[in-house]
């Protein structure tokens, strides 16, 4: 005769087994796409530099000390006036997310991207707030003013020799999230111009593409 209780028990542990694999394919399905979302989301706001086109409009931003600095299409500048160094570049956001300029560090040399950034603390921090929206163009200025700022000679005399320098600059979406650095050359053209051009860009909160 059938023990009906000893049946009773394996059903219900059976069925209790089945729906323990069921809840944990639900679960794990549901973190998957939790995570899916989530990088969408960040896909969203995620903001990219890169320099302007040449085709782009004209643009002309002022310093603190008013002095005034216009480029045209995907062009940079190294202005100097009472020893004081202007840089600027013209950039367009090709990311789907806000740009919001933190920080940068110039080089006083052309720096290739097999060079690593510095750290972000070595980085300077702007004084006004850029931001640059999705599909946009728009610039970036950086002013270096202190007679004992090393990089500061250095990039008089390539101003004056005409060779390419570099500036990495840190940038970050609109709620300071995914960081990122993107290493930019100011190229000497004719005519006394000077040129944008990346280089290179690094993620800091998330795995990179390489």
């Amino acid at each position: 005769m059938a023990d009906w209780a000893t049946i009773s028990s394996l059903a219900t542990a059976g069925g209790t087994l089945v729906l323990a694999v069921a809840t944990f394919s639900a679960v794990r399905s549901s973190n998957r796409s939790a995570r899916v979302a989530e990088q969408a989301l960040q896909e969203q706001r995620r903001p990219v530099l890169v320099h302007a086109r040449l085709d782009d409009a004209a643009q002309k931003i002022m310093f603190a000390d008013g002095h005034w600095v216009r480029v045209e299409g995907s062009q940079a500048a190294i202005d100097e006036r009472d020893g004081i160094i202007y840089l600027v570049l013209a950039l367009r956001n090709v990311g789907a997310g806000l740009a919001v300029l933190q920080a940068w560090y110039p080089w006083d040399t052309h720096v290739l991207g097999d060079i690593p950034h510095p750290e972000p603390e070595a980085f300077r921090r702007h004084t006004r707030d850029i931001y640059i929206a999705p599909g946009d163009i728009g610039l970036w200025q950086g002013a270096m003013r202190e007679s004992d700022d090393a990089v500061r000679r250095g990039i008089l005399d390539a101003r004056a020799d005409r060779r390419p320098v570099s500036v990495d600059l840190l940038y970050s979406d609109q709620v300071g999230g995914q960081r990122t650095i993107s290493r930019f050359g100011l190229i000497p053209a004719g005519d006394g111009r000077w040129l944008g051009s990346v280089g290179r860009h690094w993620n800091l909160d998330h795995a990179g593409p390489r």
